[in-house]
């Protein structure tokens, strides 16, 4: 295993004092008195509070089920996981999701029934102990700030396009002021245009309302573009192979990727999980003989 994490140059204010996360020896079995799948095996890693980290590797090598039990939506086999040092989860801790952990999925989540409005303040509202008035106050702003998104707060989900759908889930989990923001593959269906856009909007987002970021992802050069560090992960059973710390400084631009300083982490990257995805190709080769 290769660990070269360090912390790029801080051009983003403070660190926020919550969202720290550790990982500790992680395993996850499924069926575990049938057929025994291993998704993940003594996976550890520490986030330090408002660290986006992106984590690349094959498919099926765990990332989502590492993603659902950091969520709160599965319990781990062995280990722990900590938030901010108390217990999240583990094998004698029921599965507890949470306003301080909120999910961005690929698919989408917005309720086709409510405005852009409502959908962004339904879990605040949900929640409690603050008025709708207050709620919508605040969502405005957010919007606002976000690529003047509040000139469609009464718009409905199926009048937006799916980058604008994206981006109104993203601004609906950050009005929670969430510890901790989870995205998985938000942007993968995306051409290349408009998956640009989104990486645009959610650095800035990033810079304004800095929070711990876990972002799975197959794409090793949006990885590499957004994140401080670059987790690879081994094909199944799933554990690290590989923590890339991503030097590059902020604002990220485009114009960064013909460096030699990013051309050479993608080289590392790339070399690393190429590996993986070949030993996934041979397995699978093999189990199908």
């Amino acid at each position: 295993m290769t660990n070269t994490a360090s912390h790029p140059p801080e051009d983003l204010g403070p660190r926020p004092q919550t969202g720290g996360l550790g990982i500790a020896n992680v395993s996850k079995v499924y069926d575990p008195e049938g057929r025994a799948v291993v998704a993940l095996d003594d996976f550890s890693l520490d986030v330090e509070a408002g660290d986006f980290v992106a984590i690349v590797g094959p498919s099926g090598c765990g990332k989502s089920t590492l993603l659902n039990i950091l969520a709160g939506f599965d319990t781990p086999t062995s280990g722990e996981v900590l938030l901010d040092g108390v217990p999240l989860a583990g094998p004698d801790l029921a599965p507890r999701p949470g306003p301080d952990r909120v999910v961005v999925f690929q698919q989408g989540a917005l309720f086709p029934w409510m405005t852009v409005l409502g959908n962004v303040t339904y879990g605040l509202l949900k929640q409690g102990g603050v008025s709708r008035r207050e709620a919508e106050a605040r969502a405005i702003t957010l919007l606002a700030e976000s690529g003047k998104l509040d000139r469609i707060a009464d718009a409905y989900p199926a009048q937006l396009s799916s980058g604008m759908q994206r981006r109104v889930e993203i601004i609906r989990a950050l009005i929670n002021d969430p510890r901790v923001l989870l995205l998985d593959e938000p942007f993968r269906a995306m051409d290349t245009v408009n998956k640009s856009t989104m990486h645009r909007h959610l650095l800035e987002l990033y810079s304004r309302n800095r929070k711990t970021i876990v972002f799975i992802t197959h794409d090793l050069e949006e990885a590499l573009f957004l994140a401080d560090r670059v987790i690879v992960m081994t094909t199944r059973p799933g554990t690290l192979k590989m923590d890339i710390a991503v030097n590059l400084p902020r604002p990220r631009k485009r114009e960064m990727m013909a460096s030699d300083a990013y051309l050479a982490l993608r080289e590392k990257a790339v070399f690393a999980v190429s590996e993986e995805a070949k030993r996934a190709f041979e397995r699978g080769e093999r189990e199908m003989a």
